[in-house]
């Protein structure tokens, strides 16, 4: 429907311009004819007429006014279409009076060849002198023409070569302005001026319909630059507002005492970007150094993601955190749009290039693996009962687990945690959030239960058994025809009583391996009222491997009673209430 619109309104422009040459006004019944390439303003149509030929009536409409640069208006006599040629004079009948303003350099008129000009004079007022009853032109030659311009007033003289230092007559006499190039007529009080123009005759005809058309379409972009203009500003008000909420948000958090550092400091920690580490969804991990030598990790957040929660999640959730099994925060950086976070830089990087690879993990020892499980678990148990407020992390898996020089786990990227009250035990969502292959079914669907610190625990669990059999665990090759999931392949071994065969160097790795295995089954069960606390979760980690029991099969592809909510006979508890989180 717009592209009509619009084609209708440039049919309409080149209609109208068609008429243009029919259209002839005046300002009183001897006045001239007033038409193109002339116009009269507020009466004209704009494309009637060129710009700067513009005329207008005198307020009591008996005198045709041509309004010229620096404020200079001329009385319109007489206008000869034929010849290109205007006649004009001044309102009070003293055109010296306007010589120091008036410029047609920039106007579409000039003086005709044909007539006298003067050129390069001063302009003097002289004061009374029985000498000087009269003003005069003095010419280069110092020849004094006798020409009256009393409408000045005074005495007033003209010297050809802008100086009086010749002239005894006029030492005394004061310098008004320069005159450059004008028609002798000009200090004739009584003749009129001509003015010539050069533009065409006739208004622009259809094939000037292009030019229209352009003019119109660089309207339309016009408009559309405005609209985009404003999107922009629009973006930038929000943006402006994030980061207003992140100001309010850390002048809370100034107790704390977190560094604090501008964006140019950033960029001095990482050797301008030099060291590139890591890269994630939310931003790009760069190495960098403190003046004290003290090594970190600077994450860059990306400007286009969320709305400035995660930069309040981290800062406010990690900064008030202190544990063994948590990395440490140094500081952060809120500079305009620009969020950086740092934190202490851990050399051995995540846990997910060791429980990705056969040869790291053999590197590490079953041994080593158990003691990292167990810096997990504390870490987790620190979140969900060390601290004011339960904190609930939601993206536990290998690749935000961090090992230090001794290889000891730091749980890192509290992007998407959430704070609760210790004393309810279940927090109300509205999307999902995680990773896939991490996230508790729960969260997917309330139909397994309310989420709680529980989704913790399932994460926790698949980590543990990807620990066990690698990255690839979710598919393992059973024969050349068939598939299995492997947290499935595990635990049908251990209901036949078959070992798991995984890597294994001696009995006391088979025995690790095994406890890592049924702990991670027992987390990783479908509802969470079968899974244990990551307090039980440690007591098995640390206990005798022999004592464990082995958990209900949590996977239900041949159990009837899923589609009941019945896991193993523990009916499914959906008394729970949902609780708001904490702000």
């Amino acid at each position: 429907m717009s592209i009509y619109f619009f084609l209708f309104f440039l049919l309409s422009l080149s209609t109208a311009q068609d008429d243009c040459t029919s259209t002839t006004s005046k300002c009183s019944d001897d006045g001239p004819p007033i038409r193109f390439p002339f116009r009269l303003k507020n009466q004209h149509p704009p494309h009637c007429g060129y710009p700067g030929f513009d005329l207008s009536c005198s307020p009591n409409n008996t005198t045709t006014v041509l309004d010229l640069p620096n404020s200079v208006k001329v009385i319109v006599t007489d206008i000869d279409y034929k010849s290109r040629l205007i006649h004009i004079k001044d309102p009070n009948g003293c055109f010296p009076q306007q010589l120091q303003n008036l410029r047609l350099s920039t106007t579409p008129f000039n003086f005709p060849d044909s007539i006298y000009f003067v050129d390069n004079f001063g302009l003097f007022s002289c004061p009374p002198s029985t000498k000087m009853e009269r003003m005069y032109w003095l010419s280069n030659t110092n020849q004094l023409n006798n020409f009256r311009a009393t409408c000045l007033g005074g005495d007033v003289y003209f010297q050809g070569n802008n100086s009086i230092d010749d002239i005894p007559e006029l030492i005394s006499c004061r310098k008004m302005y320069n005159v450059w190039s004008f028609p002798y007529e000009v200090f004739d009080q009584t003749a009129d001026l001509q003015l010539q123009w050069l533009q065409p005759d006739n208004p622009p005809k259809k094939g000037h319909d292009l030019e229209i058309a352009g003019v119109t379409l660089g309207s339309f972009l016009l408009l559309v630059i405005l609209i985009a203009m404003y999107w922009f500003h629009r973006q930038e008000k929000i943006k402006r507002k994030d980061c207003l909420k992140i100001e309010m948000f850390l002048e809370d958090y100034r107790a704390l005492k977190p560094a604090r550092y501008s964006y140019d400091d950033i960029k001095k920690i990482t050797n301008q970007f030099k060291d590139k580490i890591g890269q994630g969804g939310y931003g790009t991990v760069y190495r960098g150094q403190l003046s004290n030598d003290v090594h970190v990790a600077v994450k860059i957040l990306n400007n286009t993601k969320g709305n400035g929660e995660e930069f309040i999640n981290e800062v406010g959730i990690i900064g008030t955190i202190h544990h063994v099994n948590v990395v440490r925060f140094v500081g952060y950086c809120a500079d305009g749009f620009r969020r950086a976070l740092i934190y202490e830089f851990l050399p051995n990087d995540s846990l997910e290039k060791f429980a990705s690879s056969d040869h790291k993990k053999r590197s590490l020892g079953w041994k080593k693996l158990l003691e990292i499980a167990v810096g997990i678990a504390k870490g987790i148990e620190y979140l969900h009962q060390g601290c004011d407020h339960q904190i609930l992390h939601f993206d536990i898996k290998p690749h935000n687990i961090l090992l230090d020089e001794n290889l000891n786990p730091k749980i890192t990227d509290f992007g998407l945690a959430k704070l609760c009250s210790k004393e309810q035990s279940v927090v109300s969502m509205t999307t999902a959030r995680g990773t896939i292959g991490y996230i508790a079914p729960e969260v997917f669907s309330r139909n397994f239960g309310n989420v709680s610190y529980k989704a913790d625990i399932y994460s926790f669990g698949m980590l543990l058994l990807e620990m066990v059999g690698g990255k690839k665990n979710f598919d393992v090759m059973v024969n050349s025809t068939n598939k299995i999931y492997f947290p499935e392949w595990i635990y049908n071994h251990l209901d036949n009583g078959e070992e798991l065969r995984i890597r294994i160097q001696d009995e006391g790795d088979a025995k690790i391996a095994k406890k890592l295995a049924i702990v991670g089954l027992w987390c990783i069960q479908w509802y969470p009222v079968d899974r244990p606390s990551m307090h039980v979760v440690i007591q098995m980690l640390e206990g005798d491997g022999d004592t464990l029991i082995k958990p209900p099969n949590p996977f239900a592809s041949t159990n009837s009673t899923l589609a009941t909510g019945q896991s193993s006979g523990r009916p499914f508890n959906n008394e729970l209430e949902v609780i708001v989180e904490s702000e």
